[in-house]
């Protein structure tokens, strides 16, 4: 559901690697098709906060080349779009009739990246993982066909665990850009520093805070499997797999002790494919 690009840094985006891949590889093919005409578009203006100009049809102003997606967004509802990418995504929109605003709320996160790299408070945080994230969660819900109002509730809620895990395990990508998504009064809060952060400082200081950051995520991932309706339960089967394999990277990091300065942590392929092969099976039982 969320995650939009790579996976990289930033605090992540979903990835079109694996986990993409166990999650939406059973979809119908025209509902495939309008997922990855979406993460395409993710990923593209992700890779323009992250790379600039090295960015595939990157710019040398960043902002610049947002302001043309997002003009490029308006062609989508009111014309035709220029670019490849975008015609692609025009093609979902009238499709799956996806609404315009969480798609503009995607490219606002982006423009949030390059103009800030510090949080104060997590609903600070929570503004930006609703915009990179569960704005991603609430595109797919067209796609999926899902109907009912608590379904968008659950979007936002697994969107944002989503976030909170990738945020996580890429510490140590996003310090390498000078940006830090934990809190800052979080990280005063516990007695460890913004310099520690960026230095990859691991203490007694450090392992606090990140338990504390673990047990949001996992409530966060709890609240979407409350809200979850058991109307929409079958269509947003590819959204559980992807929340199941996540929430399995995220006891990774837990069980490591938070290693994540000294190398990355991941949920392996084999362990993705059981998880996913759980919850379709789960998930077509139930249905």
């Amino acid at each position: 559901m969320a995650e939009v690009s790579g996976g990289g840094a930033r605090g992540g985006r979903a990835s079109s690697g694996s986990s993409f891949h166990y999650s939406f590889g059973l979809l119908p093919r025209d509902q495939r098709k309008g997922i990855e005409s979406v993460y395409a578009f993710c990923r593209v203006v992700d890779d323009l906060a992250d790379e600039g100009p090295r960015a595939p049809g990157g710019a040398a102003d960043p902002a610049h080349a947002l302001a043309r997606y997002r003009e490029e967004v308006d062609r989508c509802y009111r014309g035709a779009p220029t670019l490849p990418v975008m015609r692609e995504l025009q093609a979902a929109v009238l499709r799956f009739g996806i609404p315009r605003p969480p798609l503009e709320a995607i490219i606002e996160g982006v423009e949030m990246d390059l103009r800030q790299t510090r949080y104060d408070t997590f609903d600070d945080l929570r503004g930006y993982c609703y915009r990179v994230a569960s704005a991603v969660g609430i595109v797919c819900l067209s796609i999926f066909g899902c109907r009912h109002p608590k379904s968008r509730d659950y979007a936002i809620d697994l969107g944002i665990a989503l976030q909170l895990t990738n945020i996580l395990r890429d510490l140590r990508a996003d310090a390498l850009r000078g940006r830090i998504y934990v809190p800052r009064e979080e990280i005063e809060a516990f007695g460890y520093s913004e310099e520690e952060m960026l230095a990859g400082v691991r203490n007694a200081a450090y392992l606090a805070l990140m338990r504390h950051q673990v047990e949001r995520a996992h409530r966060h991932f709890d609240g979407a499997a409350a809200l979850l309706p058991e109307d929409d339960r079958p269509r947003l089967l590819a959204a559980e797999v992807m929340g199941a394999i996540y929430r399995r990277l995220l006891r990774r990091i837990e069980a490591d002790e938070f290693r994540v300065f000294e190398h990355r942590i991941a949920v392996p392929r084999l362990t993705q494919i059981g998880v996913a092969l759980r919850a379709w099976v789960t998930g077509h039982a139930r249905g």
